[in-house]
């Protein structure tokens, strides 16, 4: 077999990065648990008008095709694709068992991901989500919206990563804003708005002109609303000296208001309300979340979301809904990127058992099996080698402590100080610390 080329954008880590991958997924479910979330998996594939339906992601999208698909036959697999993220598969879901949920419905689901876009430093094509979402029939009260970035950041405070700094908006103050200043076509100009940071104040108001058929007067006026920046409610105050009134946008300015006071009761500091805050995807209509790593900010938003009012709908009943989203790939590759995140050991394991001699491997293998019913990660030597080539196996490994059996007794050894002391497989146990990895 000739020397694999690797595939960009189709991370994997390393054993040890793995670990601290499972540490932060540990924590980030434990977070959502604590907040009521039910765990969810959905199938990885959708159908495609169903993936195609909302949002700019036409060209994001993967086909799922069968190599030997039958082009002649009816429309199979190559109707399908991979979802893209977990929030439409996720409002199809509800649609389908919406007579088994018992409503507001609180899930959460960790699962991969893909969209075909340009790999390069925390952006992948295959990656792992861990979602929120809230849903409710008919109507869905604001509080929830609310409620999004208390758990996002209790979730992230609870890993050893940089803080993080939730920059907050709500569709409604965009839309209602445009509105009242005479703009038809208010999503085109949220499109263009969203694009703010890659093309510049000049682009987007060239792309306002284009799309959403600005004047110059009306472009200056998005802009100016876009530069509104507050860590706390008095943003409401430099929305209405512009001068523009809609109910539209005297509601969004309610509830972003009620969204940033109750962060900041929690949290001061956590959420900043930043009136270029758009995302890009057409399905929401409320409050919409973006996370930035400080320190990171130049790479963008690691947790994103929003409040969807009609993507779960089916004629007259509709699921209205908030949710956001943690990047835990993205997140971890850039930390790995800048080798700000490591583990204490490149395995599990807490004790190596050492083997004297081939012939008593079945007593090394039973005081593993008695350190392992007490919950201790332990694995055998792999060979019955002089003992100081064992001890530096472990040492290699990181494994704190040697296991050694014997005839009147056995003796553990803490190979990092060289302390060596008397034990018994069904007493001892390693200090807390030892027990598990520990990512820092």
């Amino acid at each position: 077999m000739s020397k694999p080329t690797p595939i960009s954008g189709f991370p994997e880590w390393t054993p040890a990065q793995r670990m601290i991958e499972q540490f932060v997924l540990d924590r980030i479910r434990s977070t959502f648990e604590l907040y009521g979330f039910a765990p969810l998996e959905t199938r990885s594939v959708e159908p495609l008008d169903q993936l195609l339906r909302k949002g700019e992601t036409s060209k994001e999208v993967y086909v799922l095709r069968r190599l030997q698909a039958d082009t002649d036959g009816p429309a199979g697999d190559d109707s399908l694709g991979l979802h893209f993220d977990l929030t439409v598969p996720f409002a199809r879901y509800v649609l389908e068992n919406a007579g088994k949920l018992q409503f507001p419905f609180r899930r959460y689901q960790i699962q991969k991901v893909w969209r075909g876009e340009r790999p390069q430093e925390g952006r992948y094509r295959e990656f792992l989500q861990a979602d929120i979402d809230i849903v409710d029939r008919d109507t869905l009260p604001a509080h929830y919206e609310a409620e999004m970035p208390l758990v996002i950041g209790d979730a992230l405070r609870s890993l050893p990563i940089p803080p993080v700094r939730i920059q907050v908006n709500n569709r409604k103050i965009c839309e209602g804003f445009y509105r009242g200043i005479g703009l038809t076509d208010p999503e085109a100009a949220l499109r263009a708005v969203d694009r703010l940071d890659r093309i510049g104040p000049a682009g987007v108001a060239e792309l306002l002109a284009e799309t959403a058929g600005a004047s110059e007067a009306q472009a200056k006026a998005c802009l100016a609303l876009a530069e509104i920046s507050a860590p706390d409610a008095s943003f409401a105050d430099a929305v209405r000296a512009l001068g523009v009134s809609d109910p539209l946008l005297d509601e969004g300015i309610a509830e972003l208001t009620a969204v940033v006071e109750t962060a900041a009761a929690h949290s001061p500091g956590l959420c900043v309300a930043d009136l270029r805050i758009a995302r890009g995807l057409d399905y929401y209509t409320g409050t919409v979340y973006e996370t930035q790593m400080v320190g990171y900010e130049r790479f963008g938003s690691v947790c994103s979301g929003g409040r969807y009012d009609n993507l779960a709908s089916s004629g007259s009943v509709r699921f209205p809904g908030v949710g956001i989203s943690i990047g835990v790939t993205r997140l971890l590759g850039l930390l790995f990127g800048a080798d700000a995140l490591t583990v204490s050991r490149s395995v599990p394991t807490c004790v190596l058992v050492a083997v004297s001699n081939e012939e008593d491997r079945p007593a090394s293998n039973k005081v593993a099996e008695a350190l392992r019913s007490r919950g201790i990660p332990t694995e055998v030597s792999p060979s019955a080698a002089k003992f100081g080539k064992q001890i530096r196996h472990a040492e290699r490994r990181g494994i704190p402590y040697v296991w050694f059996p014997g005839t009147e007794g056995d003796e553990v050894k803490d190979i990092r100080s060289g302390e060596q002391i008397a034990a018994a497989a069904g007493e001892w146990t390693p200090p807390r610390e030892d027990l598990k990895p520990l990512v820092s």
